[in-house]
C-alpha cells in the first residue's frame, strides 16, 4: 500500500486531505512543520509528499530541497495559497512534480497523487532490450524508471521522466504545451508554465549544452519536439563526411 506524507500547519487541511487519501486506500502520515516532515520522511520513507508551501520555520521550498538532497526522485505535490505564477514556477523549478492551489478540490488532489503513484510504479514484468529507449549517449529504461547519459545515472523527478519517455517515443513530432499537459500530466486543463519549467529542467539534464538544445527543440508557435540522435559510433548518414 502506497504511503503518503501530508505536510501542512493547518490541522483542518491536514485532516481533510489525510481523510480523502485514506479513503482512497493510501496509508497517510501527517506533519505540521518542516522539521517534523523531514524526521518522518527519514523514519518512514513516503512514496509521495503533499507539501504546503507556507510553513512555520522551514518553508515548503526548503523542505523540498532537503528532501530532494536525500532522495532525488521522491515525488512532491505542492499545496499553496499563493496565486502568483512566479511562486508556482519557483516550486516547479526546485523540483515539485505537481501543485494544487488553495482552495482546492480534495478529490482533484487525490487524483493527482494517484496519477503520480501510477507513473512511479515499477511493473513486475522482466525488462528486455526492446523496452529500452536509446538516443545518442542517452539510455532510458521505462520499466525500471532509470536514465543514464554516457553511462552516468541521471536523477529525474517522476514528471521529468514521464516527459522524457513521452518525447523519446515520438521523435520528430511537435507537441503543444496543451498536448503535453493532457498526454503526460493527464490534465484536461492547467497552467502551461508547468510544461515550460519541466522542459527547462529536463534540458539541463539531457542536453550537452542546455543553452543550445539539440534534443528538445522549441517549435515556435507550437511547442516542443524531440530530435533523435544516432548512438555513438554509428556511421554517418549517406552523403555526410
Amino acid at each position: 500500500m502506497a504511503h503518503v506524507l501530508v505536510v501542512d500547519d493547518d490541522p483542518t487541511v491536514r485532516e481533510v486531505v489525510a481523510g480523502y487519501l485514506a479513503r482512497a486506500g493510501l496509508t497517510v502520515d501527517e506533519a505540521a512543520d518542516g522539521m517534523d516532515a523531514l524526521d518522518r520522511a527519514r523514519h518512514t520513507p513516503p512514496d509521495v509528499v503533499v507539501l504546503d508551501l507556507m510553513l512555520p520555520g522551514l518553508d515548503g521550498l526548503e523542505v523540498m530541497r532537503r528532501l530532494r538532497a536525500e532522495r532525488g526522485n521522491l515525488p512532491v505535490v505542492l499545496l499553496t495559497a499563493r496565486g502568483e505564477e512566479s511562486d508556482r514556477v519557483l516550486g516547479l523549478e526546485v523540483g515539485a512534480d505537481d501543485y494544487v492551489t488553495k482552495p482546492f478540490s480534495a478529490r482533484e488532489l487525490v487524483l493527482r497523487v494517484q496519477s503520480i503513484l501510477r507513473r512511479a510504479a515499477v511493473p513486475p514484468a522482466r525488462v528486455t532490450d526492446a523496452d529500452v529507449l536509446l538516443d545518442g549517449d542517452l539510455r532510458v529504461d521505462p520499466r525500471a524508471r532509470t536514465v543514464t547519459r554516457g553511462g552516468i545515472p541521471l536523477a529525474l523527478t517522476t514528471r521529468e521522466l514521464d516527459l522524457l519517455i513521452h518525447l523519446l517515443r515520438h521523435p520528430g513530432q511537435a507537441f503543444s504545451r496543451t498536448d503535453l499537459l493532457r498526454q503526460v500530466w493527464g490534465w484536461e486543463y492547467g497552467d502551461e508554465s508547468t510544461v515550460t519549467v519541466h522542459v527547462r529542467r529536463l534540458r539541463e539534464k539531457v542536453e550537452p549544452d542546455p543553452a543550445a538544445p539539440q534534443r528538445i527543440a522549441t517549435v515556435w508557435g507550437v511547442g516542443y519536439r524531440w530530435d533523435a540522435h544516432p548512438p555513438p559510433g554509428s556511421p554517418p548518414p549517406v552523403g555526410m563526411p
